[in-house]
């Protein structure tokens, strides 16, 4: 079936408990090619033992991709809808930096913490015709009082918090500041994973020598070998790096090395769900409406924040899944979304969605949630403050002194 504003609505407003979307995947280069997981602290990989649904085996499992990471992916895939011409248009706070080296623009689908980021709170709107930091201006204060039964603010400026998950540890209120927990929750695992190993070399075509020289810290920046023209400290020149060895200037030749890394699997499985109970507690009040007009409203804005998962789901899936180097996957099937409306029901409704009618479908539903008078802003720039463009500022300055860039 496909999947119109009518069977969303439906759904909203019945008993269904979520709808889910999960699709199994190969390495692009086939079975048994080896993938390389994201790593976390100390270069550890996250692994897990896990159920496998086939065979009812514990088997070995590897993450990789993790829920927040799913979001940010398709947090992106909606903001590039929303560029194209004729894409849904969402609500969005954004602030561009620039008077710093490398010019940034960060939007609320880009901030790790959505419109509770820091980077809005340190930021200025015109309200007015005056400049008044945004977290006491009057669309900033709509955090200050959101909660789940009263979500209506919030939904006009940042539908995604709510569907995404928001905790405004950073206002007023520190900890005890507004949460909403994830309506949308997705991730990628890797199933059958039998830990690999990884190589490494360079060979260096100019063959310098370890013993060639010691490379020393030049005075104006760089690199030099000579002990006259390099950095002082306390009068003696300054090595790069403990030795000053050529390979801390990347010349010369590193031998091949052997360590633990990657993994070949027998499938991943990517796990998409939008829980329809946590769209069903948010409740968004509006004045001078009857109990039916409110009721068409909830129902009318929490159609809409499904709507988003949806599209932004299948737009991020369609954009295909090289999840980093070396770690790229193909489906095996198509994209099916399942509604999980009958309890112990062996098959349940499903639905096809594509990225054009997804689109589609989330444009309907906007309209839909305006017309039933609910709020929906759209881009609201901010101007950050002084102080967080001098402080992107020196650290853009420190990390280009690091690295070695202009």
């Amino acid at each position: 079936m496909s999947l119109d504003l009518d069977a969303l609505k439906s759904a909203l407003a019945g008993t269904a408990a979520a709808f889910r979307c999960i699709t199994e995947y190969q390495p692009v280069g086939g079975p048994g090619d080896k993938i390389f997981p994201p790593t976390y602290e100390g270069g550890k990989y996250a692994t897990e033992k896990r159920v496998d649904a086939k065979t009812g085996e514990i088997i070995d499992c590897v993450l990789l991709d993790s829920v927040q990471s799913q979001a940010n992916r398709i947090e992106l895939a909606l903001l590039d809808a929303t560029e194209e011409p004729d894409g849904p248009q969402l609500p969005l706070l954004r602030v561009a930096f620039t008077d710093v080296p490398k010019p940034i623009t960060v939007t609320s689908l880009e901030a790790p913490h959505r419109i509770a980021d820091a980077i809005f709170r340190d930021s200025i709107i015109q309200e007015d015709g005056r400049p008044v930091a945004f977290r006491a201006s009057g669309k900033g204060q709509a955090l200050d009082h959101a909660d789940i039964r009263n979500a209506t603010r919030l939904f006009g400026l940042c539908p995604t918090g709510l569907l995404f998950g928001l905790w405004d540890s950073t206002g007023p209120r520190g900890g005890l500041g507004a949460k909403f927990q994830r309506a949308l929750v997705s991730e990628i695992v890797g199933y059958g994973a039998v830990p690999g190993c990884k190589t490494s070399s360079r060979i260096d075509p100019l063959q310098i020598m370890r013993e060639a020289a010691i490379v020393y810290v030049a005075e104006g920046g760089g690199w030099t070998l000579s002990e006259a023209d390099a950095k002082k400290e306390k009068s003696k020149p300054v090595k790069v790096g403990k030795d000053g060895k050529p390979s801390e200037i990347n010349h010369g030749n590193i031998p091949p090395t052997l360590a633990d890394g990657g993994f070949t699997l027998t499938h991943a499985l990517q796990t998409t769900v939008i829980s329809l109970p946590t769209l069903r507690r948010l409740r968004f009040p509006l004045t001078d409406k009857t109990p039916e007009q409110q009721t068409a409203a909830n129902l009318a804005a929490r159609t809409t924040l499904a709507a988003i998962g949806l599209a932004g789901a299948i737009l991020a899936r369609e954009q295909g899944a090289d999840l980093r180097s070396r770690c790229q996957l193909f489906p095996t099937g198509p994209f099916v979304w399942e509604l999980l409306d009958q309890p112990g029901a062996v098959e349940q409704t499903q639905f096809s969605l594509t990225g054009t009618e997804a689109r589609t479908l989330l444009k309907t539903a906007i309209d839909a949630a305006i017309k039933a008078g609910l709020p929906w802003e759209g881009i609201i720039d901010l101007t950050p403050s002084a102080d967080l463009v001098e402080l992107v500022r020196r650290s853009q300055h420190l990390a280009a002194q690091t690295t070695g860039d202009d």
